[in-house]
């Protein structure tokens, strides 16, 4: 089985086809001759809306892989805490944002499937490390579990080619344990498919909307200037919980997120 990482702090082909056919004798007799099809252009990464993925996007950098099974992006998890540090914490996790004109989406990670073999993938996701800070007195956040939930699948594909989804909230309780996020069975998953965690009162695919604005103490919108200022939300669809007992420093704490793309036999 071969596998894909990245580890983190559709795309529509371009082409010209020209068929080459044949003629047939005026005599009454079988012929053969040969067709021919000839492509230019290439399968180049391009990060789609999540939740109109005929439109291309713009979320920013991110990690990526190359080849015809690959991850084009992966999202970065930054939850922000405003609480006393003795009580239980659970916290929503920032909403995806994007540069231009598309609103803010929940939190996804782009496939693209490329093989022509219809052979099919799984997405995994593994936390390397509990939440830390080397420098802080308190320097793990034990018991502190992120989670993931209201996941589902969307390309410009058809629903019957979709990927399978991990349906229930995924607890990533068991640091270094991989969990399965997405399946593509045989004949399943080509193209481009986003893995969406949430989704935004935009989309048009049925799902729950799970994004909140974030307001500061006076109640105005936060914003993010690396997004053009546009205003920052919270995903419901993606927590952290910190038990009350856990010690822990009015400090930034940090992990390593690795996303694993693997062939199916």
């Amino acid at each position: 089985m071969k596998q894909v990482k990245l580890a983190t702090l559709l795309l529509l082909p371009l082409f010209s086809a020209a068929l080459f056919g044949f003629s047939e004798t005026a005599r009454a007799e079988s012929w053969s001759g040969n067709g021919k099809v000839g492509f230019e252009g290439s399968y180049e990464k391009e990060i789609r809306d999540p939740e109109h993925p005929d439109q291309a996007a713009d979320p920013g950098d991110s990690p990526s892989t190359d080849g015809d099974l690959r991850i084009d992006f992966v999202p970065q998890f930054n939850f922000w805490a405003n609480a006393k540090v003795d009580e239980d914490v659970m916290i929503y996790g920032n909403a995806q944002l994007f540069h231009g004109d598309t609103g803010a989406r929940g939190n996804f990670v782009q496939v693209s499937d490329f093989r022509g073999t219809g052979k099919g993938w799984l997405l995994q996701v593994r936390q390397e490390t509990q939440l830390k800070n080397d420098t802080a007195e308190s320097k793990e956040l034990d018991g502190a579990v992120i989670s993931l939930g209201d996941s589902w699948a969307n390309s410009t594909r058809s629903a019957d080619e979709a990927p399978i989804v991990q349906k229930d909230v995924i607890r990533i309780d068991n640091i270094g344990q991989t969990y399965n996020l997405a399946e593509a069975k045989t004949g399943t998953g080509e193209g481009s498919w986003a893995i969406i965690f949430g989704a935004s009162i935009e989309n048009e695919n049925g799902m729950t909307d799970t994004l909140i604005p974030r307001l500061d103490a006076e109640g105005n919108p936060v914003t993010d200037p690396t997004f053009d200022n546009k205003a920052i939300y919270q995903n419901k669809a993606l927590s952290l919980s910190i038990p009350g007992a856990t010690k822990k420093d009015p400090v930034a704490y940090s992990t390593v997120i690795t996303w694993i793309l693997s062939e199916l036999p």
